[in-house]
């Protein structure tokens, strides 16, 4: 599959390395609003074709399907006009600003028959399947404890009086977007949505929150979800059964899964995992597409909506408003 690539960031260089590792996987374009940028990115990367007019390129018939990786703000209009040409999209998370927007494009996509899903790594990786998997061995489940504390090397800046693009409003950023979604949407898909949601978070004076906690209520359980731009932590995740516990290292990639019981017993439950993490979310993506299905059974439409659902009820309670919330399609 003829990939283009849209975005010239190291999210993309990184996207760009784990595809060489897949079978069947081509970078074979390059989408930049300047072309200066797109051309010295495709030389850097080992990209035949270079663009600064997306239009162009999806018309273009050198590539079958687009990842888009650029601003949360943009995914949703990129994402449309990209499956109205009748390519397959791989969407970073968030998949888009809010659940209208998620919807207008779950919506293209159904209507060009193109296929569509979010690139959220976690869900399809070798040690997420050892958590799920390992579920029914700790009893009935009372507590999720999913956290991803990273201080941001933009906040820097940002204390120095400069806004960059990871604090900007304007492109539907801040932390529960670029992280906060890295725990909500692995508890969405392994519980299901949630009953309730209590949120709170700390804004910052440009508009966006730099860190932030939610509860999530269940029928008999509930999940904590702590994310922060602004500081870091090393503390564990953890699933927290009547029988037992499943503590693993990070929610977004883990790496480090045990099971750990009440006498003191740890057994490892880690599996092989790539270095490139991203390499499993493609080949999914590639496999569904040569199986003619236009939706992932694993990143499906009601994962994602039932997640971006409930941050835009979290951001409700923060007071959280971007721009992208007033031009809702």
């Amino acid at each position: 599959m003829r990939f283009g690539i849209v975005g010239t960031n190291w999210i993309t260089e990184r996207f760009i390395e784990a595809g060489r590792t897949v079978e069947g996987f081509r970078a074979e374009a390059v989408y930049s609003r300047t072309s200066e940028r797109a051309e010295a990115y495709a030389t850097r990367n080992g990209i035949p074709y270079a663009f600064s007019d997306l239009d162009e390129m999806t018309a273009s018939g050198t590539v079958d399907a687009v990842y888009i990786a650029s601003p949360n703000a943009a995914h949703a209009e990129q994402a449309i006009r990209c499956m109205e040409r009748g390519l397959h999209v791989l969407c970073e998370k968030p998949i888009a600003s809010n659940a209208k927007e998620a919807e207008a494009m779950i919506e293209a996509a159904r209507r060009s028959g193109a296929l569509l899903m979010e690139a959220l790594k976690t869900t399809f990786l070798p040690n997420y399947e050892a958590i799920r998997d390992g579920l029914s061995s700790i009893g009935t489940i009372r507590r999720v404890q999913a956290s991803y504390n990273q201080y941001s090397s933009r906040y820097d800046a940002y204390r120095a009086g400069t806004v960059l693009n990871a604090f900007d409003p304007a492109l539907s950023n801040g932390a529960l977007m670029d992280l906060g979604v890295y725990c909500l949407y692995p508890v969405v898909r392994l519980f299901g949505p949630p009953k309730s949601v209590k949120a709170n978070g700390v804004l910052l004076s440009s508009g966006v929150d730099g860190e932030g906690s939610l509860l999530l209520g269940y029928d008999g359980m509930e999940a904590v979800v702590t994310y922060s731009k602004i500081t870091f932590s090393d503390a564990p995740c953890e699933i927290q059964g009547e029988d037992g516990n499943l503590v693993f290292d990070k929610m977004s990639q883990p790496t480090r899964v045990e099971r750990r019981t009440r006498d003191g017993a740890v057994v490892d439950l880690t599996r092989p995992q790539s270095e490139h993490t991203m390499r499993y979310e493609i080949a999914a993506f590639l496999e569904t597409a040569r199986r003619g299905e236009r939706e992932s059974a694993v990143n499906d439409f009601a994962t994602s909506l039932a997640t971006m659902r409930v941050m835009d009820e979290a951001r409700r309670q923060m007071g959280l408003v971007y721009p992208a919330d007033r031009n809702e399609r």
